[in-house]
């Protein structure tokens, strides 16, 4: 994702965890907040936050919480997860919970980003501009990647397929053969032909 960001409302039920899934690839920034929405709840619910990587690496956990954020960049390219579920004193409750996901450019600082490097207006629209072009760039070469890799898979699977068919057209060709010669044999045997 070149400049990957999205909010989501989740909406956890009592007795289950709700999962969100992102695909990333490999050294990109990630940060993320989350947020309880209250909604004429006599108390004021708590859930459990946890966020894995594609290999199982717990990269952020945290409990009894109404808010907080994450921030990791990757060293694994994949599926990332974060699951919420509620906490045990708030078990009755189906919660309602607001998670703003930040992938790449988007996660970038940019006020620090102006002030250390003293931009200003256009200029820092520059920047970013620049920095999104060079997202977009690797982003089209990862997927030439992957579109050259399934296309090797894809003519591999053909080839593969090919000779599949080239020999099970010959086994039942050699089967209607050995057929028909049994069959020949058998009515010369019981003299009907």
């Amino acid at each position: 994702m070149a400049a990957g960001a999205g909010a989501v409302w989740l909406e956890i039920p009592p007795s289950g965890t709700k999962c969100v899934a992102e695909e990333i690839r490999n050294n990109v920034v990630v940060m993320g907040d989350y947020s309880v929405l209250y909604e004429h709840h006599q108390v004021h619910p708590t859930v459990s936050a946890k966020v894995t990587s594609p290999f199982g690496y717990t990269l952020h956990t945290k409990e009894k919480v109404q808010m907080d954020q994450f921030a990791f960049t990757t060293t694994e390219a994949g599926n990332f997860l974060a699951c919420f579920s509620v906490d045990g004193d708030s078990k009755g409750l189906v919660v309602k919970l607001n998670l703003d996901w930040k992938i790449g450019i988007a996660a970038r600082d940019w006020d620090s980003v102006a002030k250390r490097e003293k931009l200003e207006g256009v200029e820092l629209e520059l920047v970013k501009l620049d920095a999104t072009v060079k997202a977009i760039h690797q982003n089209l070469i990862l997927l030439r990647t992957k579109e050259s890799d399934m296309r090797d898979v894809s003519e591999k699977t053909n080839a593969r397929i090919s000779w599949l068919s080239m020999m099970s057209l010959s086994v039942c060709i050699l089967v209607s053969v050995l057929q028909l010669l049994h069959l020949k044999q058998y009515f010369r045997k019981k003299k009907l032909i």
